[in-house]
């Protein structure tokens, strides 16, 4: 399993953490991964702290990282792009 750049495998789950400018931004981009994941059914674990969004991603049924969330992991990537810092 390929881990992609930029995020860590800990205790069967992949961790990102994204930084933006203010809130707003940090809201607007974890609304767009909202919208993605509700539409592939695959939501990821998240805290969101004033300008931070931190994401574990791993698959509970599976009780490990599957495709899935590697899968998301590039989605969520994806959409950071432009604004994270």
């Amino acid at each position: 399993m390929n881990i992609p750049e930029g995020w860590t495998q800990d205790n069967g789950a992949l961790r990102r953490s994204y930084r933006f400018r203010d809130f707003a931004e940090a809201f607007a981009f974890l609304t767009r991964v909202a919208l993605h994941a509700e539409k592939v059914d695959h939501h990821p674990e998240f805290t969101s702290v004033w300008n931070r969004v931190d994401f574990r991603l791993t698959s509970h049924d599976a009780r490990r990282i599957t495709e899935r969330d590697l899968a998301l992991a590039a989605v969520i990537d994806r959409l950071a792009e432009g604004g994270a810092q």
